[in-house]
C-alpha cells in the first residue's frame, strides 16, 4: 500500500506546492510527539513492570476514564478549543485566523503545542490562498461573462447587418422590376417609404448597441459615425481591436482582415466596414480559450481543497493514534467549516462555465463541450515502447555491419577517403546531430517528468498532443536505422561495381524522404508535433515580426547549437542541386565566393534570430536585461567570424583577435548560462553558491552540472589548436566536437527549465492567462 506522503506529492499542483499542507513537516512532529511519550527501554531491565512504561501512562489511563465516564453519559471530552478570530489584512482584506488552545492534559507537552501551532499556521495559510484564487477566478468568470455578452451583441449587429442588406436587395431588385412594368399601381408606390422608415429603425437599434458595447469596453474606431454611400444609404464605419499576442493570433487577427479588407472589398469608401466574421471568429477563438482556461483552473483549485482536506484528515489521525486521544473530530469540525471547504462559489462557477460553453461553443453538446473543458488524458502505449527498442537493436546490428562493410571494402584508405568523407559525410552526419540532439530532448522530457517539472505548461503543449519522451526516442531510433541502413545499401552497391554517380543520390532521396515525412498533411507521423516544430521555426526565421513565446526562444537557442548541422545541409544541397552527385567533383560547393560568404551567413543566422528575439522581448516588455541578453549573442557573432577568418587566413593577428572575441564571448556566455538562465551563482544562498530552491536533492550534480557547462563551453580552443591531421580524422574530430556541443544543450536544457518552473511556483502560476479581445476602457483611462 503506498503512503499518502507519497501519494499526496505524486497528485499535489507542481505550481502550488508551497501552497499545500506541510504534510512532511507535520508528520515530524508527530514522530517527535510519539518519541516523546515512548522512551527506549533499557536492555537489561526489559522485563521489569517499573522500566516497561511510559512515564504518561498515567496520564493516558486518568483520560481514558474519564473519556469512559462521557461516553457512557452520552458526551464527549473537549481535548483541544479551536478558536478564530477576524482580523484585516495590509491591503483592507477581512482574513480569519484560527488558533488552538490545549487543555491542562496537554498543557505541559512541548511537541503537542508545537505539533497544533504547526497546524493553525498551515490551516491559516491554506485557506488565505484558497481565498486569493478564489477571489481571483471569480473575477476573471465576471470578466469573461462581460466579453460573452460583448461577443454575442456584436454577432447580432453582424446579423442584422446583414439580413439589412439581403432586403435592401431584394427591395431594390423588387422595384426595378415593378417601375419597368407598363402597370402603375399606387399601392407600390409606399414601398420604398417603409423599407426606409425600417432600415432607419434597424439602424437607431444598432446605434443602441454599439453605445452600450461602449459602455462595456469595446474600443470601436469611428462608432456610432454615419455616412452615406453614392446611392444615398447610411452606412456604418467600425472597428473591434483585437490584440494579436500571439504568432496565430497575429495571422488571423492582421493578414486575414487586411485581405478580407483591402482585397475583397478594395472599392469600398471611407474607413471601410470593420466588423466581418473573421474578426468575430478571431474572438469568439479567444473567449474560447479563455474559458477553458478558466474551467482549468477552477479545478485545480477544487484538487487543491480536496488534497488539503484529506492532508488534515490523515495527519490528524495520525496524532489520534500516538496521542491516543480523539482530536481530530474537534478540529476536523473547524477544518470543515473553513472557507477553503465549505465555500461552494467555485463548484457554481464551474457549473456555470459548463452550461456557458455548452450553449455558446459547443451548440448545446455537452459531450462536445467535456471534450473541450475535460480533455482525457491519453495514456502510454506500449507499442511505442516496443518499436523504440526495435529500433534500437536495429540501428546496433546495421552499425556493425556497417563498420565491418567499411572495413573489408578499404573505404577509408587514402584514395577513397576524401571523396567519400566530402560527399557522404555531410548527410549522415547531419541526421546524427539531429538524432542526438532529439535523444537527448527525450533524456529532458524523462527528467522534466521524473522531478515533476510542468514543460507542458511552461511551452504551452497540449497534453494530449505534445511529444512524449518515449516517442522522442523512437523519432530518434527509427531516424538512425533508416540512415545506417541507407549507409550500408550504399556501401553493397559501391562494394557491388556501381559507379558513384550512381549510387550517391541515395542520401539525396532519404533526405528528400524525411522532408516529404514532415510536411505530410496527412494525421500520421505525430502530425501535431510536426506541424508545431513547423510554426516555430517559421517564428524564428521571421524574427523579430512576431511576438516571442517560450518555445520559440529555446528553440533558437537550440539552433545556436545546431551550427554544424546547418552548414551540412547548405553542402548538401549544394551538392544535389547543383548536380554535383552526378558528375562526383565535389570542389564545385567547396570552392568560390558564394560558398566564402554563405559560411558567414550560416554561422550568424542562428545568432541573428536570437538577438533579433531579444529586441522584440525588449521592445515589448521594456526589459533592459533583454539588450544585455542581445549583446551576448552580437559578441557570439563576432567570435564565430572571427574563428572562420582564421581558419581561411591562418595569421597571428587573426590568431590574436580570434583568442580576444572567444575570450570575451565565452566569459560572456558563461555569466548568462550561470546567473541568469540557471539562476546559480547566488553568494547569499542556503545552498552555497547556487540558490535557495533546489529541485534535485544531490547539491553535488549542480557543481558538476557546472564544471562540464564551462569545460563543454571551451571547446572553440580546438579551432586555434591546427592539428595536422587527415580528412577523416578532421571530420571525425569535427562531428565529436559538434556531438559535445549537442549534448552541452540538452544539459543545459534541463536546468534552463527548471528555473522557469521556480519561477511559476514563486509566482504560482499553474494556469495561462489568455489575453482577451475586448478592453476595458475604464483601466485604460
Amino acid at each position: 500500500m503506498v503512503k499518502f506522503s507519497k501519494e499526496l506529492e505524486a497528485q499535489l499542483i507542481p505550481e502550488w506546492k508551497d501552497a499545500f499542507v506541510n504534510y512532511w513537516q507535520l508528520k515530524k512532529h508527530v514522530k517527535k510527539i510519539r518519541l516523546s511519550r515512548n522512551p527506549k527501554q533499557t536492555p537489561h531491565h526489559s522485563n521489569n513492570s517499573d522500566f516497561g512504561f511510559s512515564v504518561f501512562d498515567p496520564i493516558r489511563v486518568a483520560v481514558s476514564k474519564i473519556s469512559d465516564h462521557f461516553r457512557n453519559a452520552g458526551g464527549k471530552p473537549e481535548i483541544i478549543q479551536v478558536k478564530s478570530k477576524i482580523t484585516r489584512g495590509e491591503d483592507g482584506a477581512v482574513e480569519e485566523e484560527y488558533g488552538t488552545e490545549l487543555v491542562q492534559l496537554f498543557s505541559e507537552e512541548d511537541e503537542v503545542k508545537i505539533f497544533f501551532e504547526g497546524l493553525d499556521e498551515e490551516l491559516n495559510k491554506v485557506n488565505q490562498f484558497y481565498k486569493t484564487r478564489e477571489s481571483e477566478f471569480l473575477e476573471r468568470g465576471e470578466i469573461l461573462n462581460k466579453q460573452l455578452q460583448i461577443l454575442l451583441d456584436l454577432k447580432r449587429i453582424l446579423s442584422d447587418r446583414r439580413r439589412k442588406t439581403l432586403s435592401s436587395k431584394l427591395g431594390a431588385d423588387f422595384l426595378s422590376r415593378s417601375n419597368s412594368s407598363s402597370a402603375r399601381n399606387s399601392d407600390f408606390s409606399e414601398t420604398p417609404t417603409e423599407y426606409s422608415d425600417s432600415s432607419t429603425e434597424t439602424a437607431s437599434q444598432t446605434d443602441e448597441v454599439i453605445a452600450a458595447l461602449e459602455k462595456n469596453g469595446v474600443n470601436f474606431v469611428g462608432s456610432a459615425t454615419r455616412s452615406k454611400t453614392k446611392n444615398g444609404k447610411p452606412k456604418m464605419s467600425m472597428r473591434i481591436d483585437i490584440p494579436a499576442t500571439t504568432p496565430t493570433r497575429t495571422i488571423s487577427a492582421v493578414t486575414s482582415m487586411l485581405w478580407e479588407d483591402l482585397v475583397n472589398n478594395p472599392k469600398k469608401e471611407g474607413p471601410g466596414d470593420f466588423i466581418n466574421k473573421k474578426k468575430i471568429q478571431c474572438a469568439e477563438k479567444m473567449i474560447r480559450g479563455a474559458f477553458v482556461e478558466l474551467y482549468r483552473g477552477l479545478g485545480l483549485l477544487n484538487t487543491y481543497s480536496s488534497l488539503n482536506m484529506l492532508a488534515f484528515t490523515k495527519i490528524l489521525k495520525k496524532f489520534d493514534k500516538v496521542s491516543n486521544q480523539q482530536a481530530s473530530t474537534t478540529y476536523l469540525k473547524v477544518v470543515k467549516s473553513s472557507h477553503f471547504v465549505s465555500s461552494d462559489k467555485v463548484v457554481r462557477l464551474m457549473d456555470e462555465v459548463e452550461s456557458i460553453f455548452t450553449k455558446h461553443f459547443a451548440n448545446d453538446d455537452r459531450k462536445k463541450a467535456m471534450k473541450y473543458l475535460r480533455p482525457q488524458q491519453l495514456k502510454g502505449s506500449h507499442m511505442v515502447t516496443f518499436f523504440a527498442g526495435l529500433f534500437t537493436g536495429c540501428f546496433v546490428t546495421l552499425f556493425s555491419v556497417y563498420a565491418i562493410l567499411a572495413h573489408l571494402c578499404g573505404l577509408f584508405s587514402a584514395t577513397s577517403e576524401a571523396s567519400y568523407m566530402e560527399t557522404i559525410y555531410p548527410v549522415f552526419s547531419m541526421f546524427a546531430l539531429l538524432s542526438l540532439h532529439l535523444f537527448m530532448y527525450g533524456c529532458n522530457m524523462f527528467m522534466w517528468k521524473s522531478t515533476r517539472i510542468n514543460y507542458n505548461f511552461i511551452f504551452e503543449f497540449h497534453h494530449n498532443t505534445a511529444l512524449k519522451y518515449r516517442e522522442a526516442f523512437l523519432i530518434c531510433t527509427c531516424i538512425m536505422t533508416a540512415v545506417v541502413a541507407a549507409m550500408v545499401i550504399h556501401l553493397i552497391l559501391l562494394s557491388q561495381g556501381f559507379s558513384p554517380r550512381q549510387v550517391d543520390a541515395i542520401p539525396g532521396v532519404l533526405l528528400l524522404f524525411f522532408i516529404a515525412v514532415l510536411i505530410c498533411p496527412l494525421n500520421i507521423f505525430f502530425r501535431p508535433t510536426r506541424y508545431c516544430f513547423l510554426r516555430i521555426i517559421r517564428n524564428i526565421v521571421c524574427s523579430p515580426f512576431y511576438k516571442v513565446l517560450m518555445v520559440d526562444f529555446f528553440m533558437a537557442d537550440q539552433l545556436t547549437s545546431q551550427i554544424p548541422l546547418l552548414r551540412h545541409m547548405e553542402s548538401t544541397a549544394c551538392y544535389f542541386l547543383a548536380g554535383s552527385f552526378k558528375t562526383h567533383r565535389y570542389e564545385t560547393c567547396k570552392s568560390g565566393k558564394l560558398y566564402r560568404e554563405l559560411a558567414y551567413v550560416i554561422s550568424f543566422a542562428p545568432y541573428y534570430w536570437r538577438a533579433m528575439q531579444c529586441a522584440r522581448r525588449w521592445f515589448d516588455e521594456c526589459d533592459p536585461n533583454q539588450l544585455a541578453n542581445l549583446g551576448k549573442y552580437v559578441s557570439a557573432m563576432v567570435a564565430a567570424g572571427a574563428r572562420l577568418t582564421y581558419a581561411r587566413q591562418p595569421t597571428n593577428l587573426w590568431l590574436v583577435i580570434v583568442l580576444i572575441t572567444s575570450l570575451v564571448a565565452t566569459v560572456y556566455q558563461l555569466y548568462w548560462d550561470f546567473v541568469k538562465d540557471w539562476g546559480l551563482f547566488n553568494p547569499n544562498s542556503t545552498n552555497p553558491w547556487l540558490r535557495d530552491d533546489l529541485i534535485l536533492k544531490n547539491k553535488s550534480i549542480y557543481y558538476v552540472s557546472i564544471a562540464l557547462n564551462f569545460v563543454l563551453r571551451v571547446a572553440w580552443v580546438e579551432t586555434v589548436m591546427r592539428f595536422n591531421v587527415g580528412v577523416l580524422e578532421s571530420r571525425l574530430l569535427e562531428f565529436f566536437l559538434a556531438s559535445l556541443e549537442v549534448i552541452r544543450r540538452g544539459h543545459w536544457n534541463f536546468y534552463r527549465l527548471e528555473n522557469e518552473h521556480l519561477n511559476n511556483v514563486g509566482k504560482f502560476r499553474a494556469v495561462k492567462a489568455v489575453p482577451l479581445p475586448f478592453c476595458d476602457t475604464d483601466s485604460d483611462g
